[in-house]
């Protein structure tokens, strides 16, 4: 049997395999897209907001800076298109299956916890009084104080959904799910100290952050709702990435885990194919621990005090 190339596991070759072997993650993600519209259909709770609490809630009422349309295009559609153009530079069906499922898995299970929170907190938006009162005058229960809004039903259940904000951990979900690909993929903690990689990073981190900082300057969120829609976004991203592929800092950080599984399999079945060539399983990648090894050898060799110095700090 020939050697394991770059190349040998692509979609017309091996995606129909793969796709079965993950046919109930999809299945589970369709379950996640109708519960997710379920969400947004169902009336949020009607907390009570007392005439004194107004004061907070008189913020402005203005359009969105970053539109609702734009959220899937920034959290889904980029880091898809960097996923492809990765394909189409390895040709690895199982890097390109796992990150677009890790990706969908974040932004939905980040989804279905923010819309279920929204729903279950029903916090009023800053801008809450002229969603209630569009043409200013406040009405409210001689008794209780309760607010007795007047303006659109539409408007007035989307100010009851101001905690977490959707906008900042559907952004923190999908981009940061692409900032934990990416540093795997350019071997960010590779210890060689090119700050260059982590700007590279930081740059998807610092669009979810601007987006979530829109959603205060544009008075939809406070910011305690921006805070936890980013948290809860980071999080979810980082488990739904590790699910998938291993830690960025880890020497094989680069690929998923189906793809040495599927080498250690092939490799067990076929003994003559335990010499794959480095360059074959790493894609061009160096082993950077390795080299580290090797460098601390020839050190150690060119340096006696060196050495006796490692010898102390070894014993």
């Amino acid at each position: 049997m020939p050697e394991i190339q770059l190349g040998a596991h692509t979609v017309k070759s091996h995606g129909v395999k793969v796709a079965r072997t993950h046919m109930h993650d999809w299945l589970i993600l369709l379950l996640l897209i109708v519960i997710e519209v379920i969400l947004n259909v169902i009336e949020p709770f009607h907390r009570f907001v007392g005439e004194d609490m107004m004061t907070d809630l008189r913020y402005p009422l203005k359009d969105n800076t970053v539109p609702f349309w734009a959220v899937p295009i920034l959290a889904i559609l980029l880091p898809f298109i960097v996923i492809i153009v990765y394909y189409f530079i390895r040709r690895d069906v199982y890097d390109l299956h796992h990150a677009i499922l890790g990706l969908l898995f974040s932004v939905l299970i980040t989804g279905v916890i923010t819309d279920s929170i929204k729903n279950a907190v029903g916090r009023p938006r800053p801008d809450f009084f002229w969603r209630c009162f569009p043409d200013g005058k406040g009405v409210f229960d001689p008794v209780t104080k309760d607010v007795m809004c007047t303006g659109l039903k539409s408007v007035i259940k989307e100010g009851h959904k101001s905690f977490p904000s959707g906008h900042t951990s559907w952004s923190f979900a999908g981009l940061g799910f692409l900032a934990l690909y990416l540093s795997g993929k350019i071997r960010v903690f590779d210890r060689r100290g090119h700050v260059a990689k982590l700007c590279i990073v930081f740059l998807p981190l610092l669009i979810a952050a601007l987006v979530g900082i829109s959603r205060v300057d544009d008075y939809w969120h406070h910011w305690q709702d921006v805070f936890a829609g980013g948290l809860l976004g980071i999080t979810v991203s980082s488990f739904c990435y590790l699910q998938f592929f291993p830690a960025p800092y880890e020497v094989d950080g680069w690929g998923p885990h189906a793809y040495f599984q599927m080498l250690a399999e092939s490799q067990n079945a076929n003994p003559s194919n335990a010499n794959v060539q480095q360059s074959d399983l790493e894609g061009g990648y160096m082993d950077s621990q390795h080299e580290r090894e090797l460098l601390r050898v020839n050190t150690n060799d060119s340096s006696p005090i060196l050495e006796g110095t490692n010898g102390m700090i070894r014993y």
